[in-house]
């Protein structure tokens, strides 16, 4: 293996500070481990209680926080366990067993009105398909029988722009993309931008032969060697244009407390995935392919590299594991059998996810649960937020668990974001942002590999219903001036790039 595959970086490569991905200090990693023992059966003794205090003096941490992370996981816990946490006071012995508040017990009258929302819930989507039904048959009459055609028009005479916009309406016209390349060569011959929309046409099995000798310029030492790594005004050219980015910086204020929340269940429930420390990988000298790739991946998104376990029984391709802080598990598709290139997109688009504001839908599968989040996050800048019982029911509890984890600082920034989300007329389509995130990643995929053909073989093994629509959206990005002034932001386009 040649140093071309090798996932090192140049001598002069200047690696930026890593900011964007999730972090939990010592206070969240040590304490909650020990909480959550303490209160496995709903109890915390007097003896647990100095354990308690005792952890808080070796670990230097201030004592009304911590009581705060106490409060976050006690309702965390009894919102999952229908049960009330008692601290047994020095007059009290300890109870044989849990008892259960009064009240919390399921109410056949709760569960009556929750199948009724179902029910109202099904007929809702059902009317809202139909309606998207309605509005596609709608016919709408054009009539331009009084206007003079106008002159046939060549590809070859349209604008950068014009083309561009005809490339976002139908990313595979080929005769857009020749026009596009056409036209980029008569603007100033851009070197990188022709090869970019020739690597297009390649991968469309299009190219003639100068189009395919364009195309490897780009390409042709390998891997991709920047010369610094993504700044935050990168990710800003990175993501998706549907990607809300206001929507984003909401949930990677709660992020933290959520993976909080979601590592102590797990561990109560006896499900926190045990990970084999002999199988930890360690990117400075490990000789597996894809380890040395996460590792140079995330130098270059500036997000650095979660822990790696290699699982050569698993058959995933690479899966997040909730701890403190998270890790990465690398399946036998990843082990071996991929190419640098797919390697290279499989990485990127990985880590993509680990940036602060993407990182809850590792955590959260349902758009459903994703928007009692997002509404927890809200009622956490406004106590006061307008919502209906039926929603306060499910969003309450999420925000009495997030609420006292936050520091100050970061109540402070939720509620600007939320007076931002008003100004800016307070909607937002979760459904459509995380659809975005997920092309956001692609993305991110795509920038490292530098390469169509890898990004689709990995897209198809993980996502085949939604390759071919993915495909459309990076056919669009490499395409496009975001691309191209990402590529030069981090010293790619010149000579070798």
């Amino acid at each position: 293996m040649t140093d071309t595959f090798s996932f090192q970086h140049d001598e002069g490569f200047r690696q930026g500070e890593l900011s964007g991905h999730v972090q939990l200090g010592k206070y969240e990693a040590h304490y909650e481990e020990i909480f959550a023992e303490v209160i496995e059966d709903g109890v915390i003794t007097l003896e647990e209680r100095a354990r308690l205090n005792k952890a808080a003096d070796a670990l230097g941490l201030d004592r009304s926080r911590l009581r705060r992370l106490e409060e976050a996981l006690e309702a965390a816990y009894e919102a999952r366990h229908r049960v009330r946490v008692r601290e047994v006071a020095d007059e009290e012995a300890p109870p044989k067993s849990i008892v259960v508040t009064p009240g919390v017990a399921a109410d056949p009258r709760i569960a009556q009105l929750e199948r009724r929302v179902a029910d109202l819930q099904a007929q809702v989507t059902a009317l809202t398909s139909e309606l998207e039904l309605a509005r596609s048959q709608v016919s709408v009459e054009v009539d331009l029988s009084n206007v003079a055609a106008p002159a046939a028009v060549e590809a070859t005479r349209e604008t950068p722009d014009e083309l561009s916009r005809r490339v976002r309406s139908d990313p595979r016209d080929v005769r857009s993309l020749r026009g596009l390349l056409r036209a980029y060569g008569e603007a100033g011959s851009d070197p990188d931008r022709r090869s970019l929309v020739a690597q297009a046409l390649v991968y469309l099995g299009v190219a003639d032969e100068e189009e395919k000798a364009l195309a490897t310029r780009s390409r042709r030492d390998g891997l991709i060697k920047p010369a610094s790594s993504l700044s935050g005004d990168g990710w800003r050219l990175l993501f998706h244009p549907d990607e809300e980015v206001l929507t984003g910086q909401i949930f990677a204020v709660i992020v933290p407390a959520v993976l909080l929340g979601r590592v102590s269940t797990l561990r109560r429930d006896k499900a926190l995935p045990a990970l084999d420390p002999a199988a930890r990988q360690d990117p400075k000298v490990s000789t597996i392919q894809a380890v040395r790739c996460f590792s140079w991946a995330g130098s270059i998104l500036g997000l650095g590299s979660p822990p790696l376990y290699a699982a050569p029984d698993s058959p995933a391709l690479v899966e997040m594991i909730p701890g403190l802080p998270p890790s990465a598990k690398l399946g036998r598709r990843v082990l071996s059998g991929r190419s640098p290139f797919e390697l290279a997109f499989l990485a990127g688009a990985h880590l993509a996810w680990y940036r602060e504001e993407h990182f809850v839908r590792l955590l959260v599968g349902s758009i459903a649960d994703l928007e009692d989040l997002f509404l927890a996050a809200l009622s956490i800048a406004n106590a006061g937020l307008p919502l209906s019982a039926d929603v306060k029911r499910r969003v309450a509890p999420l925000a009495r668990a997030i609420e006292p984890v936050l520091e100050p600082v970061a109540v402070d920034r939720l509620r600007g974001h939320y007076l931002r989300f008003l100004e800016e007329g307070g909607r937002t389509n979760l459904q459509r942002w995380a659809a975005a995130a997920d092309r956001t990643a692609a993305r991110a995929g795509l920038l490292l590999a530098n390469d169509l053909l890898a990004a689709q073989t990995v897209l198809e093994m993980e996502q085949p219903d939604a390759a071919a629509s993915k495909m459309d959206d990076l056919i669009v990005f490499v395409t496009s001036d975001r691309f191209t002034k990402l590529r030069r932001m981090i010293g790619l386009g010149g000579a070798g790039g």
